[in-house]
């Protein structure tokens, strides 16, 4: 019986210690943790500056379209009054 708890007791033992070799140490997870933080502040750079580029490509794209909208508001402009002077003259005939 002492035998047989002693045999448990080494099994035991060599599971605990291959287990305590697999796991990582207060420093490695500090470490693997300060990688982590670097690669976050490293992301949120290279968000922002995606985020700044999306922005002016949004805002030239607009931009283009008010000076395009005004031209169009011109040509109608211009359509209506050649409209009236054809009305003008076809009355006058």
């Amino acid at each position: 019986m002492d035998e047989k708890i002693f045999e448990l007791l080494e099994i035991l033992y060599t599971e605990v210690q291959d287990i305590k070799s697999n796991m990582a140490t207060k420093d490695e997870l500090a470490n693997v943790e300060q990688n982590l933080k670097q690669e976050i502040v490293r992301l949120e750079d290279k968000m922002d500056a995606n985020h700044k580029a999306l922005y002016d490509g949004y805002k030239l794209t607009y931009e283009k379209l008010e000076v395009l909208q005004e031209e169009v508001d011109e040509i109608n402009e211009k359509i209506e009054k050649q409209d009236f002077e054809f009305k003008v003259i076809r009355t006058a005939k």
